[in-house]
């Protein structure tokens, strides 16, 4: 573990950071005595929860009609999926 104090951890900030992105510690002091510690800021992943959305999203009952996905056909891709360009 290294200890600067605040002069030095101003004029070095560059260098100090490259070291506790190394995975070395550091503490700043001032006169002597230890104020703070410099660590990788690491964002905490949230803890996924089951059954969040429930309520929130729905589909309905003829979200797999063949009319439905003649429309997105046609939307998306210009209805070339039944053409005969595709036919290999």
């Amino acid at each position: 573990m290294e200890t600067v104090n605040i002069h030095y951890a101003k004029t070095h900030l560059s260098k100090l950071i490259e070291a506790v992105l190394n995975g070395e510690e550091v503490v700043i002091a001032k006169a002597g005595e230890p104020k703070v510690k410099l660590v990788p800021a690491v964002e905490k992943k949230k803890k996924r929860q089951p059954g969040l959305m429930k309520g929130k999203i729905w589909y309905t009952d003829d979200w797999d009609s063949p009319e439905t996905n003649k429309m997105i056909e046609d939307m998306f891709y210009d209805g070339a999926l039944d053409s005969e360009e595709n036919t290999d």
